[in-house]
Protein backbone atom coordinates (compact mmCIF):
# COMPACT_ATOMS: atom_id res chain seq x y z
CA UNK A 1 0.00 0.00 0.00
CA UNK A 2 1.81 3.63 -1.15
CA UNK A 3 -1.55 5.66 -1.27
CA UNK A 4 -1.75 8.41 1.21
CA UNK A 5 -3.92 6.88 4.37
CA UNK A 6 -6.42 9.28 5.34
CA UNK A 7 -7.70 9.50 8.96
CA UNK A 8 -11.10 10.18 10.85
CA UNK A 9 -10.50 11.53 14.73
CA UNK A 10 -13.57 10.62 17.04
CA UNK A 11 -13.64 13.03 20.09
CA UNK A 12 -12.08 16.18 20.06
CA UNK A 13 -10.94 16.46 23.82
CA UNK A 14 -7.68 16.55 25.67
CA UNK A 15 -6.11 14.30 24.03
CA UNK A 16 -6.61 14.67 20.37
CA UNK A 17 -4.45 17.30 19.70
CA UNK A 18 -1.83 14.60 20.29
CA UNK A 19 -3.21 12.63 17.86
CA UNK A 20 -3.97 15.96 15.45
CA UNK A 21 -0.54 16.62 15.15
CA UNK A 22 0.82 13.23 15.28
CA UNK A 23 -1.48 12.66 12.00
CA UNK A 24 -0.66 15.95 10.27
CA UNK A 25 3.16 15.48 10.46
CA UNK A 26 3.50 12.17 8.88
CA UNK A 27 3.51 12.17 5.38
CA UNK A 28 1.87 8.65 4.63
CA UNK A 29 -1.32 9.94 6.15
CA UNK A 30 -3.61 13.24 6.44
CA UNK A 31 -6.80 14.08 8.66
CA UNK A 32 -9.75 14.52 6.56
CA UNK A 33 -12.74 14.04 9.03
CA UNK A 34 -13.23 14.88 12.31
CA UNK A 35 -16.44 14.00 14.74
CA UNK A 36 -17.29 15.15 18.39
CA UNK A 37 -20.85 15.29 20.49
CA UNK A 38 -19.98 19.30 20.31
CA UNK A 39 -20.46 20.42 17.57
CA UNK A 40 -18.00 23.71 18.03
CA UNK A 41 -15.12 21.52 18.99
CA UNK A 42 -15.98 19.32 16.04
CA UNK A 43 -16.10 22.17 14.23
CA UNK A 44 -12.63 24.22 15.34
CA UNK A 45 -10.86 20.53 14.63
CA UNK A 46 -11.96 20.80 10.85
CA UNK A 47 -11.21 24.20 10.40
CA UNK A 48 -7.60 23.58 12.10
CA UNK A 49 -6.83 20.57 9.93
CA UNK A 50 -8.94 21.12 6.44
CA UNK A 51 -11.46 18.53 7.28
CA UNK A 52 -14.66 17.75 7.44
CA UNK A 53 -16.86 18.10 11.09
CA UNK A 54 -19.66 15.49 12.64
CA UNK A 55 -21.56 15.37 15.52
CA UNK A 56 -22.24 11.91 15.36
CA UNK A 57 -19.11 9.06 14.04
CA UNK A 58 -21.81 7.01 12.44
CA UNK A 59 -21.97 9.12 9.47
CA UNK A 60 -18.23 9.51 9.42
CA UNK A 61 -17.73 5.50 9.27
CA UNK A 62 -19.85 5.83 5.99
CA UNK A 63 -17.63 7.78 4.06
CA UNK A 64 -15.63 5.30 1.71
CA UNK A 65 -12.28 7.27 1.78
CA UNK A 66 -11.51 6.97 5.05
CA UNK A 67 -9.11 4.19 6.28
CA UNK A 68 -8.13 4.63 10.07
CA UNK A 69 -10.32 5.92 13.20
CA UNK A 70 -8.18 7.46 15.99
CA UNK A 71 -10.74 6.71 18.95
CA UNK A 72 -10.52 9.81 21.65
CA UNK A 73 -13.26 9.62 23.57
CA UNK A 74 -13.78 8.64 27.21
CA UNK A 75 -12.99 4.83 27.84
CA UNK A 76 -16.55 3.45 28.16
CA UNK A 77 -17.40 4.03 24.89
CA UNK A 78 -13.95 2.65 23.58
CA UNK A 79 -15.14 -0.61 22.93
CA UNK A 80 -18.66 0.06 21.05
CA UNK A 81 -16.85 2.76 18.79
CA UNK A 82 -14.37 0.41 17.78
CA UNK A 83 -16.51 -2.37 16.83
CA UNK A 84 -18.19 0.27 14.76
CA UNK A 85 -15.38 1.40 12.82
CA UNK A 86 -14.08 -2.34 11.97
CA UNK A 87 -16.98 -3.85 11.33
CA UNK A 88 -17.11 -0.38 8.69
CA UNK A 89 -13.74 -1.25 7.28
CA UNK A 90 -11.66 0.74 9.25
CA UNK A 91 -8.45 0.05 10.60
CA UNK A 92 -8.34 1.66 14.50
CA UNK A 93 -6.01 3.19 16.87
CA UNK A 94 -7.65 3.22 20.53
CA UNK A 95 -6.72 5.50 23.64
CA UNK A 96 -5.57 3.45 26.58
CA UNK A 97 -7.87 1.83 28.62
CA UNK A 98 -8.72 -0.37 25.46
CA UNK A 99 -12.32 -0.93 27.43
CA UNK A 100 -13.40 -1.44 30.74
CA UNK A 101 -14.29 -5.02 30.74
CA UNK A 102 -13.11 -7.72 29.39
CA UNK A 103 -15.63 -8.50 27.48
CA UNK A 104 -15.41 -5.84 25.54
CA UNK A 105 -11.70 -6.12 25.08
CA UNK A 106 -12.39 -10.07 23.52
CA UNK A 107 -14.90 -8.49 21.36
CA UNK A 108 -12.37 -5.97 20.12
CA UNK A 109 -10.08 -8.40 18.95
CA UNK A 110 -12.28 -11.02 17.39
CA UNK A 111 -13.93 -8.26 15.55
CA UNK A 112 -10.75 -7.39 14.14
CA UNK A 113 -9.56 -10.57 13.59
CA UNK A 114 -13.12 -11.28 11.66
CA UNK A 115 -12.55 -7.89 9.21
CA UNK A 116 -8.96 -8.42 8.95
CA UNK A 117 -8.31 -4.65 9.93
CA UNK A 118 -5.66 -3.55 12.71
CA UNK A 119 -6.23 -2.70 16.00
CA UNK A 120 -3.84 -0.80 17.94
CA UNK A 121 -4.34 0.53 21.41
CA UNK A 122 -1.93 3.94 22.57
CA UNK A 123 0.38 2.66 24.77
CA UNK A 124 3.05 5.44 23.86
CA UNK A 125 5.13 5.48 26.92
CA UNK A 126 6.71 1.76 25.71
CA UNK A 127 8.71 3.83 23.30
CA UNK A 128 9.97 6.23 25.28
CA UNK A 129 14.18 6.30 24.69
CA UNK A 130 14.47 5.66 28.68
CA UNK A 131 11.68 2.94 28.32
CA UNK A 132 13.17 1.23 25.13
CA UNK A 133 17.05 1.28 27.06
CA UNK A 134 15.06 -0.55 29.78
CA UNK A 135 13.49 -3.36 27.56
CA UNK A 136 16.90 -4.12 26.13
CA UNK A 137 18.83 -4.58 29.26
CA UNK A 138 15.85 -7.07 30.28
CA UNK A 139 15.77 -8.49 27.19
CA UNK A 140 19.90 -9.31 27.53
CA UNK A 141 19.68 -10.43 31.13
CA UNK A 142 21.94 -7.84 32.06
CA UNK A 143 19.73 -7.05 35.56
CA UNK A 144 20.46 -10.72 36.09
CA UNK A 145 17.32 -12.76 37.42
CA UNK A 146 14.39 -9.94 38.32
CA UNK A 147 13.70 -10.22 41.44
CA UNK A 148 11.16 -7.17 42.23
CA UNK A 149 9.44 -4.38 40.36
CA UNK A 150 7.70 -1.53 41.13
CA UNK A 151 4.95 0.84 39.82
CA UNK A 152 4.17 4.01 41.86
CA UNK A 153 2.24 6.92 40.20
CA UNK A 154 1.42 9.01 43.30
CA UNK A 155 -0.83 12.01 40.89
CA UNK A 156 -2.88 14.86 41.85
CA UNK A 157 -6.41 15.75 40.80
CA UNK A 158 -8.79 18.34 42.07
CA UNK A 159 -12.30 17.34 42.46
CA UNK A 160 -13.45 19.30 39.82
CA UNK A 161 -11.31 16.98 37.60
CA UNK A 162 -14.53 13.98 38.48
CA UNK A 163 -17.03 16.38 38.36
CA UNK A 164 -17.48 16.22 34.54
CA UNK A 165 -19.68 13.58 34.19
CA UNK A 166 -17.30 10.49 33.18
CA UNK A 167 -13.92 10.87 35.33
CA UNK A 168 -14.13 8.79 37.80
CA UNK A 169 -17.48 6.49 37.49
CA UNK A 170 -16.98 2.39 36.65
CA UNK A 171 -19.19 2.59 33.29
CA UNK A 172 -17.25 5.32 31.76
CA UNK A 173 -13.88 5.84 33.33
CA UNK A 174 -12.21 3.53 36.30
CA UNK A 175 -10.05 5.31 39.24
CA UNK A 176 -6.42 5.71 39.85
CA UNK A 177 -5.60 2.41 38.81
CA UNK A 178 -7.39 2.21 35.75
CA UNK A 179 -6.87 5.77 34.42
CA UNK A 180 -3.50 6.98 35.58
CA UNK A 181 -1.67 4.33 36.43
CA UNK A 182 -2.62 2.23 33.26
CA UNK A 183 0.52 3.02 31.47
CA UNK A 184 2.66 2.45 34.80
CA UNK A 185 0.68 -1.19 35.14
CA UNK A 186 1.67 -1.55 31.32
CA UNK A 187 5.07 -1.12 31.84
CA UNK A 188 5.41 -3.32 34.72
CA UNK A 189 4.12 -6.33 33.39
CA UNK A 190 6.02 -5.69 30.02
CA UNK A 191 9.27 -5.79 31.73
CA UNK A 192 8.62 -7.86 34.74
CA UNK A 193 6.58 -10.98 32.54
CA UNK A 194 3.51 -12.58 33.61
CA UNK A 195 1.48 -12.03 36.79
CA UNK A 196 0.81 -15.26 38.67
CA UNK A 197 -1.17 -13.70 41.65
CA UNK A 198 -2.66 -10.26 42.81
CA UNK A 199 -3.95 -9.82 46.41
CA UNK A 200 -5.42 -5.36 46.71
CA UNK A 201 -6.59 -2.94 48.20
CA UNK A 202 -8.69 0.05 46.97
CA UNK A 203 -10.37 2.79 48.64
CA UNK A 204 -11.75 6.55 47.53
CA UNK A 205 -10.71 8.80 50.52
CA UNK A 206 -9.95 12.46 48.87
CA UNK A 207 -12.70 12.94 46.36
CA UNK A 208 -16.43 12.01 45.86
CA UNK A 209 -16.25 10.00 42.97
CA UNK A 210 -17.67 6.23 41.77
CA UNK A 211 -14.09 4.48 41.46
CA UNK A 212 -11.45 4.78 43.38
CA UNK A 213 -8.43 7.37 44.31
CA UNK A 214 -6.00 5.06 46.03
CA UNK A 215 -5.01 1.34 45.21
CA UNK A 216 -2.30 -0.48 46.21
CA UNK A 217 -1.33 -4.16 45.72
CA UNK A 218 0.99 -6.72 45.80
CA UNK A 219 2.16 -8.80 42.88
CA UNK A 220 3.86 -12.30 42.28
CA UNK A 221 5.24 -13.19 39.12
CA UNK A 222 5.32 -16.19 36.76
CA UNK A 223 9.47 -16.30 37.32
CA UNK A 224 9.33 -15.65 40.98
CA UNK A 225 9.79 -12.10 42.10
CA UNK A 226 7.23 -10.11 43.67
CA UNK A 227 6.17 -6.75 42.90
CA UNK A 228 4.11 -3.78 44.37
CA UNK A 229 1.76 -1.08 42.41
CA UNK A 230 0.87 2.37 44.19
CA UNK A 231 -1.96 4.37 42.17
CA UNK A 232 -2.97 7.31 43.81
CA UNK A 233 -4.65 11.13 42.88
CA UNK A 234 -4.47 12.32 46.09
CA UNK A 235 -1.18 13.90 46.22
CA UNK A 236 -1.86 17.41 47.14
CA UNK A 237 -0.81 20.18 45.26
CA UNK A 238 0.70 18.52 42.24
CA UNK A 239 1.59 15.24 40.51
CA UNK A 240 4.83 13.64 42.73
CA UNK A 241 5.89 10.47 41.08
CA UNK A 242 5.22 8.41 38.48
CA UNK A 243 7.48 5.86 37.82
CA UNK A 244 8.66 2.11 37.11
CA UNK A 245 10.90 0.11 39.08
CA UNK A 246 13.49 -3.34 38.35
CA UNK A 247 15.49 -4.96 40.77
CA UNK A 248 17.78 -7.68 39.74
CA UNK A 249 20.70 -9.59 40.78
CA UNK A 250 23.11 -7.75 39.29
CA UNK A 251 21.27 -4.35 38.53
CA UNK A 252 18.75 -1.59 39.72
CA UNK A 253 16.70 0.87 37.67
CA UNK A 254 14.16 3.35 37.83
CA UNK A 255 12.40 5.16 34.99
CA UNK A 256 10.65 7.72 36.00
CA UNK A 257 9.85 11.92 34.94
CA UNK A 258 6.58 13.58 33.83
CA UNK A 259 5.83 10.59 31.09
CA UNK A 260 8.32 7.62 31.86
CA UNK A 261 10.86 9.45 30.37
CA UNK A 262 13.51 9.60 32.58
CA UNK A 263 16.36 7.70 34.19
CA UNK A 264 16.30 8.50 37.41
CA UNK A 265 18.56 5.43 38.81
CA UNK A 266 21.07 3.24 36.13
CA UNK A 267 23.30 1.08 38.12
CA UNK A 268 24.14 -2.18 36.40
CA UNK A 269 27.24 -4.42 36.80
CA UNK A 270 30.02 -4.00 34.11
CA UNK A 271 28.24 -0.85 33.02
CA UNK A 272 28.71 2.70 33.61
CA UNK A 273 26.21 4.65 36.29
CA UNK A 274 24.44 6.66 34.54
CA UNK A 275 23.91 9.73 36.41
CA UNK A 276 20.65 11.91 36.99
CA UNK A 277 21.49 15.16 35.65
CA UNK A 278 19.33 17.82 37.09
CA UNK A 279 18.50 20.49 34.35
CA UNK A 280 15.49 22.71 34.26
CA UNK A 281 12.40 20.94 34.22
CA UNK A 282 11.21 21.88 31.00
CA UNK A 283 14.39 20.69 29.53
CA UNK A 284 14.16 17.35 31.02
CA UNK A 285 10.27 16.12 30.55
CA UNK A 286 7.77 16.48 28.41
CA UNK A 287 5.27 19.68 28.94
CA UNK A 288 2.50 16.84 30.33
CA UNK A 289 1.66 13.14 31.16
CA UNK A 290 1.19 12.50 27.57
CA UNK A 291 4.48 12.37 26.53
CA UNK A 292 6.39 12.88 23.27
CA UNK A 293 4.94 9.54 21.38
CA UNK A 294 1.95 9.49 20.37
CA UNK A 295 3.50 10.20 16.78
CA UNK A 296 5.53 7.14 17.09
CA UNK A 297 2.27 4.82 18.00
CA UNK A 298 0.70 6.58 15.21
CA UNK A 299 3.82 5.77 12.75
CA UNK A 300 4.15 1.92 13.78
CA UNK A 301 0.20 1.53 12.48
CA UNK A 302 1.06 3.35 9.16
CA UNK A 303 3.88 0.96 9.15
CA UNK A 304 1.68 -2.09 10.06
CA UNK A 305 -1.38 -1.60 7.58
CA UNK A 306 1.78 -1.30 5.08
CA UNK A 307 3.77 -4.30 5.42
CA UNK A 308 0.76 -6.51 6.66
CA UNK A 309 1.73 -7.25 10.33
CA UNK A 310 0.24 -6.61 13.78
CA UNK A 311 0.80 -3.36 15.36
CA UNK A 312 3.59 -3.40 18.15
CA UNK A 313 0.52 -2.74 20.97
CA UNK A 314 -2.71 -4.69 19.40
CA UNK A 315 -5.36 -5.48 21.18
CA UNK A 316 -3.97 -9.21 23.05
CA UNK A 317 -0.87 -6.98 24.30
CA UNK A 318 -3.28 -3.92 25.35
CA UNK A 319 -5.89 -6.62 26.89
CA UNK A 320 -2.81 -7.80 29.58
CA UNK A 321 -2.99 -4.39 31.46
CA UNK A 322 -6.71 -4.38 31.70
CA UNK A 323 -6.87 -7.59 32.78
CA UNK A 324 -4.51 -6.96 35.50
CA UNK A 325 -6.18 -4.13 36.97
CA UNK A 326 -9.86 -5.79 36.96
CA UNK A 327 -7.67 -8.46 38.91
CA UNK A 328 -6.58 -5.83 41.24
CA UNK A 329 -10.87 -4.68 41.44
CA UNK A 330 -11.65 -8.22 41.97
CA UNK A 331 -8.90 -9.07 45.16
CA UNK A 332 -9.91 -5.69 46.45
CA UNK A 333 -14.02 -6.51 46.16
CA UNK A 334 -13.55 -9.95 47.51
CA UNK A 335 -10.71 -9.21 49.99
CA UNK A 336 -9.03 -12.72 48.40
CA UNK A 337 -5.62 -13.07 46.35
CA UNK A 338 -7.02 -13.34 42.57
CA UNK A 339 -4.84 -16.10 40.75
CA UNK A 340 -4.24 -15.39 37.06
CA UNK A 341 -3.80 -17.98 34.29
CA UNK A 342 -0.39 -17.72 32.16
CA UNK A 343 -0.20 -14.27 32.95
CA UNK A 344 -4.20 -13.58 32.38
CA UNK A 345 -7.52 -12.73 34.13
CA UNK A 346 -10.85 -13.91 32.52
CA UNK A 347 -13.04 -12.74 35.21
CA UNK A 348 -14.66 -14.48 37.87
CA UNK A 349 -15.76 -18.12 37.23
Amino acid sequence: MNHQLRFGLIGCGRIAPRHAQSISELEPSRLVAVADVISSRAERYAKEHNAQAYTDYRQMLERRDLDVVTICTPSGLHAPMAIDAMQAGKHVIVEKPMALKLEDADRMIATAKQTGVKLCVVLQNRYNPPMRDLRRVVDESKLGKLLLGNATVRWYRPQEYYEDGWHGTWAMDGGALMNQSIHHIDALQWLMGDVATVFAHTTTLAHKMQAEDIGVAVLQFKNGALGTIEGSTVTFPENLEGSVALFGERGSVKVGGTALNRKVLWKIEGELEHENVLLRRDEVDPPSVYGLSHKTVIADMIEAIQQDRQPRTDGVVARKSVALVLAMYESARTGCRVEMDDGIWNGTK
